[in-house]
């Protein structure tokens, strides 16, 4: 899902600048508020795509697709981003300097999340006509779950480490599971038996936006923790699929 904020303080900032200009930025912007969209519909629940303003920092966010990664929404500061972020110190530079109006990218570098998650980033910088920065567009994949899994895979390929590793599943994958499973579980507030049927559906969907379900073992583990069968796991899934194919139907339709 994506979201918009409404320009705010750009006014005044854009009536300093040649009306060419002007709309030159209001062209591109409106160009790459459906690109956030699609690409949060394509990448997956593990890519956070974002559209920055930069002429408005203290609330830079203007579009998000998949805010949880960073647990970002529209409205946001550019400071709220994740830590060492190459591009975003990029982009900061960028606002006190006029350079070529050239668009900069920098692409394939680690961030970390506030909360410490391992992130892969890249970001185009978007500069008008006169060299003066305006838009960032940014990419930030979460990519914990798949490299468990490609360890898992590797030590499966592995056959002479069987005498002394088990192959079912490597500590690490353990662990990351149950890291998931517990941070879904706690955001109700409550203990498992207590929480509603909604409350789970909303636990199973911050699994599943985690990749939960694309290891094996997944579905068991979450219907154990929720007190449910692993068939009632996989109604909830569908049911969130459905919704999620009612919203981008209406969407469609509007």
């Amino acid at each position: 899902m994506t979201a918009r904020a409404k320009p705010r303080g750009r006014a005044l900032a854009e009536r300093r600048l040649p009306p060419a200009v002007q709309e030159e930025r209001r062209h591109l912007m409106r160009a790459l508020h459906p690109v956030v969209q699609m690409l949060g519909t394509i990448v997956g629940h593990h890519v956070e795509v974002v559209l920055h303003d930069l002429t408005q920092p203290e609330s830079s966010i203007v579009a998000i697709a998949n805010g949880h990664v960073s647990n970002r929404r529209v409205g946001n500061s550019i400071l709220s981003g994740p830590k060492n972020d190459l591009g975003f110190d990029a982009a900061k530079q960028s606002l006190v300097e006029r350079g070529e109006a050239v668009h900069s990218v920098i692409d394939n570098y680690p961030t970390l999340t506030r909360s410490g998650t391992r992130l892969k980033s890249s970001t185009v910088v978007f500069r008008d006509t006169a060299g003066e920065p305006f838009a960032a567009l940014c990419l930030n994949a979460d990519l914990t779950m798949i490299e468990a899994a490609h360890a898992w895979l590797g030590r499966l390929l592995q056959p002479t480490e069987a005498a002394t590793q088990p192959l079912d599943e490597p500590p690490d994958m353990d662990a990351l599971m149950k890291e998931i499973i517990s941070d879904a579980v706690r955001r109700s507030g409550k203990p498992a038996g207590l929480m509603s049927k909604e409350e789970k559906v909303q636990a199973v969907q911050a699994m599943m936006q985690r990749g939960l379900f694309i290891v094996k073992g997944g579905v068991e583990r979450a219907a154990s923790s929720l007190g449910v069968t692993r068939f009632t796991i996989y109604n909830y899934l569908e049911a969130l699929r459905k919704a999620k194919e009612s919203a981008r139907q209406s969407r469609a339709d509007s």
